[in-house]
C-alpha cells in the first residue's frame, strides 16, 4: 500500500480526486473515495520558459491550495500517479508517494 499526497488549487480539487478515485485510489477495506484534505498556502516562482497555470514567469506567486492525501494499492500506484498528472492543471504538479508498512 502507498500513500499519495498532492497539492491542487481549489478550482480543480474535486476533478483531480475523482480522476484518482476512478483509477482505484482511495480504497480502504469496504470503503472507497477515501481521502483527507486541508487548505493551505503554497508559493512558487515560474522560471523563464515555464507555462504556469497561475502567475507569471519571474514573479513569486502565493496561492491557496488543497493538500490531499489518499491511499493506493501497490498494483495501482503507477496508474494513480498517471491519473493525477493527466487531470491536474499545473504544468508540474507537486506530489509525494510513500510506501506504507502493515504492522
Amino acid at each position: 500500500m502507498y500513500k499519495l499526497a498532492f497539492f491542487v488549487p481549489p478550482s480543480h480539487v474535486e476533478q483531480v480526486k475523482n480522476a484518482l478515485f476512478a483509477a482505484g485510489a482511495g480504497r480502504i477495506g469496504a470503503y472507497d473515495c477515501c481521502s483527507w484534505q486541508v487548505l493551505g498556502q503554497g508559493q512558487f516562482r515560474p522560471l523563464d520558459g515555464s507555462q504556469p497555470f497561475i502567475g507569471q514567469a519571474g514573479e513569486v506567486e502565493q496561492v491557496q491550495e488543497w493538500k490531499v492525501e489518499l491511499v493506493v494499492s501497490d498494483e495501482l500506484i503507477r496508474q494513480a500517479v498517471a491519473a493525477l498528472k493527466n487531470s491536474h492543471p499545473y504544468e508540474v504538479p507537486a506530489y509525494d508517494v510513500w510506501k506504507l508498512e502493515d504492522i
